[in-house]
């Protein structure tokens, strides 16, 4: 990745806390090695106490910004000096540009759930979807529904107030399901959405009663570590089209290398399989 660089080579990087199970810097990696770009992608561990003054001082640098993780994606919105209305939108920001005038705040975590979505079910926005979940990815995920016009919407969360709470704000026509009937609105949804973390490194797995599911529904989770969560096994046991959070990211990350090199990241080679090795050699 950051063989052959000269004195102009820009560079860009993710912070996060912790940091060493990104994917990003080999996704990024990979993508500059295809271009033969003059370009670097480092990852940053930065404790929450000294975010601000990281990020200030790398924007100063010849960087051209930076990708952002938790726990500073709200972090990272505050102290923008302007953000797109996604970023706004969502609360929070993956995705810093350095510019002359200040720092530019956007949150592309939106647009890759789309990118994932689209070559599985292209007609999704006549849909009807069922987003599990209140906190911050479920607020990127409706937020992403909404705007692409999808037809219906269910939110469903372990705090129904919470789920009443993000509905107010950003989809004031969602339907709101009680936890407990979860397993009964499975019978509506065209799509279904874990936007909890449950699932994550392969503790606690949201558990559903898939045989109550639409034949033909897409199950979709956010969650990339482990790259088959429970919830989407139980779904691929019953028949129904799945989507693994790898493709979200891949999907997030394309207007980001964008942003940040000044190029479209390739299609080919896929950088699939290159992150499913990535995954395979983690202890």
């Amino acid at each position: 990745m950051t063989d052959g660089l000269t004195g102009r080579a820009v560079f860009a990087g993710v912070a996060g806390d912790p940091v060493a199970h990104s994917l990003s810097p080999r996704l990024m990696g990979h993508w500059i090695r295809m271009l033969g770009l003059d370009a670097a992608y480092l990852p940053f561990a930065v404790p929450p106490s000294g975010f601000e003054a990281f990020v200030r001082g790398l924007a100063r640098t010849q960087a051209s910004g930076l990708n952002v993780t938790l726990p500073h994606k709200e972090a990272a919105l505050a102290l923008a000096d302007r953000a797109t209305p996604a970023a706004k939108a969502v609360g929070a920001a993956n995705l810093l540009t350095f510019h002359p005038d200040g720092i530019l705040a956007d949150n592309s975590d939106a647009a890759g759930f789309l990118a994932a979505l689209e070559p599985a079910e292209p007609d999704y926005a006549s849909s009807t979807a069922l987003v599990l979940g209140a906190g911050g990815a479920a607020r990127a995920l409706v937020h992403a529904l909404v705007t692409s016009g999808v037809k219906n919407l269910l939110i469903s969360n372990r705090t129904a107030d919470r789920a009443r709470a993000l509905a107010a704000e950003l989809a004031p026509d969602a339907g709101i399901v009680p936890w407990e009937d979860r397993d009964a609105a499975l019978a509506e949804a065209d799509i279904v959405v874990n936007a909890t973390a449950l699932g994550l490194k392969g503790e606690n797995d949201l558990v559903m009663d898939w045989a109550k599911a639409r034949s033909g529904a897409i199950v979709f989770d956010s969650v990339y570590t482990p790259l088959v969560t429970g919830f989407l096994a139980g779904a691929r046991q019953a028949g129904l089209n799945t989507i693994d959070g790898l493709d979200m990211l891949i999907g997030q990350a394309r207007p980001s290398f964008r942003a940040f090199f000044g190029h479209d990241a390739p299609a080919d080679p896929p950088v699939r399989p290159v992150l499913l090795e990535a995954l395979g050699a983690r202890p």
